[in-house]
Formats: C-alpha cells, structure tokens, sequence
C-alpha cells in the first residue's frame, strides 16, 4: 500500500487514497494486474474516487510513462462522443472544419479511462467492442484503419447488469470491460478516514486561495464522522472548500444537521412496513440515515399444524396471537425509533432539547418516548 502511494503523482493522489482495510485490497489487486493490458471495469457512487484508481492502475503499469486520458462519456451526446472517441476527417459533418485526432489515438500506447460508461449508447457500444478486439478503428468520414495499442480502464455508477436485462448495454462489451472488476466503498464505508480527509483539503485550500488556515472545530469534525455523505469525497472535498472560502464553518455545520435532521425524523415518523428482513442489525456508523427496514426482525415461522388438532379457532388464534403481524409491526415501530433516538442523543452528547430539535418532535414528547422505550445514558 505504502510504495502504492508513493507511486502516485501528487499530494491529493496520496491523500485521498486513504489506509481503510477496503482501499488496502484494492491497491493489492492494483499490484496483481497494473503491469498487465487486461481491461478494468470500476464500479462505485459517484465521487468515491474511481479516476484516482485509474490512475493508480495506469503509473503502476509499465505505460506509466505513455499518455492517461480520460474521458467522461455522460458529458456530450452520441454524435458528439464518437468523434471526442475516434476523430473525425475534415467535412465528416456538418462544423467539422477540421480534421480532429481522437482520444484513442491519444492514449495510444496508454491508458484511456472511460469514465460513466454505462452512459454511452449501444451503436456506439458496437464500434468500441470492435476496439476491444481488434484495436483498430476508423474515423468520422474516412475508411482508414487506425491501429492503437490501448489500455482500457472503464468506470460507472450504473447497475450494467439492469441494463443488460434491458437491452441497454451489450453484453458482449460487457463482458469485455469486466476482466477484472473493483468496487470502490462509499466514504461512509470508511469513515476512519474522514479526519485525514478534512486536514488535507482544509491545508489545501488555505494554500491555494491564500486564506489562513483556521482549524475545524470539535463539533463539525464528529458531524463530520456522523454524517452519510451521500456526494462521497467530492462533497467532502466542496464543504471543506467553502469553509475555507467564506472563513465560516456554520452554513456547512447547518447544511449537515438538517441532512441528518431529515434522515432521523423519517425513521421516527415512517409507519412499520408489512414485509421485514432477516438478520438485520443496528447499521454501523453513528449518525447514520434511519431506515426501519434496517431493524425489523424476521417475523416468526407458522405454527406447524398437529395432526389431531381439534381444538377451537379462537384458542389457536390466542395461542398464535404472539406472532401476529400486529403485534411484530408495533415491536418494530418501536425498535426503529429507539435506535433512531438513542444515535441523536449520542450525536449531541445527551443534550435532550436539541435531539428533540434535530428529530423534529418536542421536548415533551422525546422524554416520554426515551421513557417509553426505555432508553438510558449508560
């Protein structure tokens, strides 16, 4: 992990990288398969961090010193994508002024990272399968062959397997893409790394908009860990940037409470579901968004029915009552808000007004359901 790291271009690279036990098997499968042509397919949400991947791939590969590209394929329409891929001679269409050197021809002997992937339309889906296989193609209004020798290394947020189900993503390319396959984790999913993250970027931009480098307070940092970050490292990133911007940290601390206001008083209002999952579990992280899907317990198996089972409906009815869907809709009901209210009085250390504020139910009414549901400091 550490020569990994080393091995990347720059200070961000190094530290956005992180030291998570997830991020580690990656960098070893990074290790395995650099030095290698194979195509890699990224997996993960948005802002997770999937080009740093795929730059780690490529400056461990042996084509370090060749050109990485990137190009991201939701940003321009099907017309427009194919030459920014392949080229186009002059007067292909209509504009193309211009003869225009492609992407591919740029990453030749490189690497070309095909970020959002899943985005790019199935016509031209074909004619970058035929690159796969035969590492040649022909520009925009020309018949000549252009041989490449190119890494691919594609990326997406899509659920490709829905689109094959559609018929929206080929199968064939998808098969092609996904030699080795990574899935890089949510920054919720490595929250350890969180405080590093906020040190980085706070020193970072104080350096490059020349403001002076106040330290972030106690309380946004435990915010910070609590908090679902549903934009990932980019939203991090953005937040720490316009705290150092403005020199204020109080718009970002209450964008972050409301969020996490919203997500706990959903869990405390939502009505029980009818269905309930098995082996579920209180979710790791405190302060994460409550779903009280998240803690229903299976409801019980049918009673088995005895052969000589002759006793009255209403004294099996009373016998089964236990296990009814009314009574395992109630213990669910008040297992989702327990959980939802003993994570907010934890997230404001114990302090009942202010939970009752985040949760968006009054003083009163939070001390009779911390009663209720029997809930303690200890």
């Amino acid at each position: 992990m550490s020569e990994l790291r080393q091995q990347l271009s720059d200070d961000e690279d190094r530290a956005v990288w992180g030291n998570s036990e997830k991020m580690r098997a990656i960098a070893t499968v990074i290790e395995q398969v650099a030095d290698s042509d194979v195509t890699v397919l990224l997996r993960g949400e948005s802002g997770v961090g999937k080009e740093l991947v795929s730059r780690a791939i490529h400056q461990r590969s042996t084509r370090r010193n060749r050109t990485f590209v990137k190009v991201n394929c939701a940003a321009l329409p099907a017309e427009l994508l194919e030459s920014e891929l392949f080229g186009h001679e002059r007067g292909a269409f209509t504009g193309a002024a211009n003869t225009r050197v492609g992407k591919f021809e740029q990453a030749d002997a490189g690497t070309l990272m095909l970020d959002e992937i899943g985005e790019m339309k199935p016509a031209l889906q074909a004619k970058l399968l035929h690159v796969l296989q035969d590492g040649e193609f022909t520009k925009l209004g020309s018949n000549k062959r252009v041989e490449v020798d190119v890494r691919i290394v594609a990326a997406t947020n899509r659920d490709l397997e829905k689109m094959l189900a559609s018929g929206d993503f080929r199968e064939d390319l998808y098969y092609r893409l996904k030699v080795i396959e990574l899935t890089v984790p949510a920054l919720r999913e490595r929250r350890d790394e969180v405080p590093t993250l906020t040190d980085f970027f706070a020193a970072r931009y104080s350096r490059k908009y020349n403001r002076p480098a106040r330290p972030i307070s106690e309380h946004l940092r435990q915010l910070f860990v609590q908090y679902e970050w549903p934009g990932n490292i980019r939203e991090l990133e953005n937040m720490i940037k316009r705290i150092v911007i403005l020199q204020d940290e109080h718009l970002v601390v209450r964008e972050i409470e409301r969020n996490m206001q919203r997500a706990a008083a959903v869990a405390v209002a939502a009505p029980a579901p009818q269905m309930a999952m098995a082996g579920a579990g209180v979710p790791a992280g405190v302060g994460a968004p409550l779903s009280p899907m998240s803690y229903i317990p299976a409801p019980p198996p049918e009673p088995e029915i005895a052969d000589d089972a002759d006793e009255p409906a209403e004294e099996a009815g009373a016998e089964a009552g236990n296990g009814s869907l009314a009574s395992v809709a109630k213990a669910a009901s008040l297992k989702a808000e327990r959980a939802a209210i003993e994570q907010t009085l934890r997230q404001v250390h114990w302090n009942r007004r202010k939970a009752a504020q985040i949760l968006g139910v009054s003083y009163k009414t939070l001390l009779n359901k911390i009663k209720e549901c029997a809930i303690s400091r200890a």
